[in-house]
């Protein structure tokens, strides 16, 4: 959208005009200034709702575009049954268009989603202080700018609130209603009325940059970014470590090319001068991008490349990587050593067990070794009865598994993969000993989540046959391992391991000799940012939660997960990424240090961020 058009002055500011403010109900003709996709979206929505709306943009060429998309969106929801054809042609009738914004003068409620520019957006709403009626409100959907600015800025600061949809609009369940330190209470409860009319979720959240959701998310962009920037793993080994490890619906490279990436540094800008934090400060390959006009999606390139401007279909590239033979260059594994009796020990042997690998499952004790072998049994048993194996599956699964009590049961294995504490002592003494008893050319793979492979590698003579293969929780469901590669590992010990993955169905990503590694190392932050905000007392707990799930599409929300995975396990992780690192905004939130010491450790211990029933 350029420039509005209006004419006349600023109406004069009412006493009682907060108390002029329309209740919910009232809501009933609505402008949309600005018909790029998110504008057109929110149109969607408040059509179906059976509002008159009015799409507002300088544009024609936009406004045809909403018009073509708003009757192919239509006509999709009369073939999938949610609409009856009579109630799409009634829907369409209630929109129309226009270049002007003097057309917004009739409504209740005006909804601005014009480019992130603060002088564009205080223009239309200077023009719209001349037109709109005294009750009228004025939303913004700004998720970077600030909204309490805007507010100051206009002639009516009582009426101004941000609402912020999320793309795309009809689909995504969250709503973030931004209130400023001048916005009425009234204008707050009428514009949540509507949205909870709408089908979706508000969350009130006060005025900063990224409020809740992309507050949380955009930081987390940014380190991916940086991460691709820095060469540490592959566009594609990123994204599919997040998608496979966390179980989000799009990687982190993807989303900003789906966001925009000329959108997302002006997010992250408005973030740093807000923030300070230098995690929020864009990196300098999004700039390089945006100047380049390579904005994601809508430009045809981004971080990938696709079919043309607009196309979500992503082709190959000069990034791309190549298809290599890795079972040709690795060496031959046709027996597996797992050491360990606890769930990830007892879950990798299972992983490798139906794959079809003889394994021996090696414990401290014979009775350990029996027990994570009848753990192994069970979760067999659930799968057969939940019909994911035959019974005669499960029966050479389990037969493949042979418990022992001592390591030098791993004298003959080709492949010896670690599953103990989380102590780097522990496993060096362990390696120490796998370096006696394997034979030579044995691949040794520790699967630490956070901590120095290549320490752990010295404590061997053979530091060139140790890679780290770290398996995810619950390691039968979770596809992703994450292949770590020190400086002193072996090409062909490292294509051993890719070529184990590919036969036990695990999905590889490579990954260099630092803390955290892909997952871990763009999780915990975000982890950590959240806890900050409860922590500043921005949001709630339940609706920083609600937020991620309804606006960010995660499985679960931070405080759930954390209280999943363990808040010491949580902070122990966060304190060896701010050892490595040392960036001041990777330092753990004082709370979840105090929630440690208190002995408050999640799930497990009834407690965390919240209470559960003890069992």
């Amino acid at each position: 959208m350029d420039r509005p058009r209006s004419n006349g002055a600023h109406p004069a500011s009412t006493p009682d005009a907060s108390s002029q403010l329309p209740p919910a109900t009232s809501l009933r003709t609505v402008a949309v200034v600005g018909l790029g996709t998110m504008g057109t979206g929110i149109t969607e929505l408040l059509i179906r709702a059976g509002r008159e709306v009015t799409g507002i943009d300088v544009d024609p060429a936009a406004a045809a575009r909403a018009v073509a998309a708003l009757e192919s969106a239509t006509a999709r929801a009369v073939e999938r049954g949610r609409v009856t054809e009579e109630e799409r042609r009634a829907a369409l009738a209630r929109f129309r268009t226009s270049e002007d914004l003097r057309d917004a003068a009739g409504a209740d409620l005006v909804i601005e989603v014009v480019p992130e520019d603060y002088a564009l957006k205080l223009e239309v709403f200077t023009a719209l202080d001349a037109v709109v009626r005294p009750d009228a409100i004025l939303a913004t959907g700004t998720n970077a700018l600030s909204v309490t600015r805007l507010a100051a800025d206009s002639a009516r600061p009582e009426r101004v609130l941000g609402l912020h949809f999320f793309n795309p609009a009809p689909a995504m369940k969250l709503v973030e209603v931004v209130s400023s330190v001048l916005t009425a209470p009234s204008a707050v409860a009428a514009v949540t009325g509507l949205a909870r009319e709408l089908g979706k979720e508000p969350v009130a959240v006060g005025d900063r940059p990224g409020c809740v959701a992309d507050g949380l998310l955009f930081g987390y962009l940014n380190q991916a970014a940086a991460m691709y920037e820095a060469r540490y793993a592959t566009r594609e080994d990123i994204d599919a470590a997040m998608r496979l490890g966390c179980g989000l619906p799009m990687g982190p490279l993807a989303l900003l090319d789906l966001i925009g990436i000329d959108t997302a540094r002006t997010v992250l800008e408005a973030m740093y001068a807000a923030s300070g934090d230098r995690l929020h400060a864009p990196a300098p390959v999004l700039g390089q991008l945006a100047a380049a006009g390579l904005t994601g999606r809508k430009a045809g390139r981004g971080f990938y490349t696709y079919e043309g401007p607009g196309s979500a279909t992503v082709v190959a590239d000069d990034r791309t990587p190549a298809a290599a033979d890795e079972a040709a260059a690795g060496r031959p594994v046709t027996s597996v050593g797992v050491v360990g009796s606890g769930t990830m020990a007892s879950g990798i042997a299972e992983v490798f067990a139906k794959a079809g690998y003889p394994v021996v499952l090696a414990a401290r004790s014979q009775e350990k070794a029996d027990a994570a072998k009848e753990r192994i049994a069970g979760s067999l048993a659930r799968s057969v009865a939940k019909g994911r194996m035959t019974a005669e599956q499960r029966d050479a699964a389990l037969a493949a598994v042979t418990p022992a009590g001592t390591l030098d049961a791993l004298a003959e294995v080709d492949l010896a993969v670690e599953a103990v504490a989380e102590d780097l002592r522990v496993k060096q003494q362990l390696f120490t000993t796998l370096d006696k008893v394997c034979r030579p050319g044995a691949v040794l793979a520790t699967t630490t989540s956070s901590l120095p492979v290549v320490a752990i590698a010295r404590a061997t003579s053979r530091p060139q046959d140790v890679v780290g293969m770290h398996f995810f929780n619950p390691a039968p469901a979770m596809k992703l391992v994450e292949v770590v590669r020190t400086v002193l590992t072996a090409g062909d010990a490292h294509a051993t391991v890719r070529a184990v993955c590919a036969r036990i169905r695990k999905h590889p990503v490579d990954c260099g000799d630092r803390a955290g590694f892909i997952v871990n190392a763009l999780l915990f932050p975000y982890l950590n940012n959240a806890i900050k905000m409860v922590q500043d007392h921005y949001a709630s707990l339940d609706e920083i939660d609600a937020a991620m799930k309804l606006g960010g599409g995660y499985p679960m929300g931070p405080f759930e997960l954390l209280d999943v995975v363990g808040l010491d396990v949580s902070l122990a992780i966060e304190r060896v990424l701010h050892q490595e690192f040392r960036e001041p905004g990777l330092a753990p939130a004082p709370l979840l240090e105090h929630l440690v010491a208190a002995g408050c450790l999640g799930r497990k211990t009834g407690r965390g961020f919240r209470e559960y029933a003890r069992r």
